[in-house]
């Protein structure tokens, strides 16, 4: 049977339009992949597996080199991301305000690359400093340069212990380490390495678990590798400041003049007794 013209028409018209669909859904789709939601997806996947991928040797010795000249505390520069470098790269990330992953990636070689040294909040003399927000801590010394390394504080959450509630909290100000204890103790709900007291039961010590956020009861936890040498760089009268945004003090009065700091020192194990 013939169709007549306009029949003819219409299915050529219907043709040719299934034929662009085919043609446009692949380019349609790619648009699709290209930008989701403002953000670009699909588009350079493979570049972006790349860059997260393992470094080299090489490259993580240069990481570690790099990390270490501005004064995170990396252990030895090997090569090797063992837990020290791991450690290293996880206060660079808290201090940059980066993702903290733990990762050692091609893009954090670039921001460690361009990075620059932290700075104490109270330069000029030699202390200790815990930045709550970035949940870090720098040893300073009398020329100024810094020892960096991550901590976890005070959760803010209630726990209990022998029978009372109690939050987590640790507190800011400025403290002296008054009293220190050599290895392990052991309490009831952890083991701590190598402590230093600033305040109370709160301690600077180490721990088996660092974790990026706060997590401890009060104390300040650092690495385990870290703990024996900053004991040794915390001796008994070391200035320590703890603070965060909205709460900062000064010490250098206490470090200008020997016999304030003295009478922080007495009235800390006063209290403490």
């Amino acid at each position: 049977m013939r169709m007549s013209p306009e029949v003819l028409k219409f299915k050529m018209k219907s043709l040719l339009a299934i034929c662009l669909l085919l043609i446009s859904t692949p380019t349609i789709e790619s648009a699709q992949q290209k930008t989701v939601g403002g953000k670009q997806k699909a588009v350079g996947r493979t570049e972006t597996r790349q860059r997260q991928t393992s470094l080299t040797r090489a490259q993580t010795r240069k990481a570690e080199r790099r990390l270490s000249d501005m004064g995170y505390w990396t252990g030895a520069v090997d090569g090797r991301f063992d837990p020290a470098t791991r450690s290293a790269l996880i206060a660079f990330q808290k201090w940059e305000g980066r993702p903290v992953t733990g990762r050692l990636t091609l893009d954090e070689l670039e921001a460690i690359r361009i990075g620059t040294s932290p700075k104490p909040r109270d330069p000029g003399y030699a202390h200790v400093e815990v930045d709550i927000d970035r949940q870090v801590l720098l040893v300073i010394n009398e020329e100024g340069s810094v020892r960096v390394l991550p901590v976890s504080t005070g959760s803010g959450k209630p726990f209990v212990d022998e029978g009372q509630t109690s939050i987590a909290y640790t507190p800011r100000g400025r403290f002296i380490v008054y009293n220190k204890v050599i290895g392990w103790e052991t309490g009831e709900f952890s083991s701590m390495y190598y402590s230093s007291y600033i305040s109370g039961g709160v301690a600077i010590h180490g721990y088996h678990t660092v974790p990026i956020q706060p997590q401890s009861h009060g104390c300040i936890r650092i690495p385990l590798f870290a703990a024996v040498e900053v004991s040794k760089l915390m001796p008994i009268g070391t200035i320590v400041l703890v603070y965060d945004k909205v709460s900062f003090v000064s010490a250098k009065s206490w470090a200008e003049n020997p016999k304030l700091k003295l009478a922080a020192l007495y009235w800390n194990r006063v209290v403490d007794n």
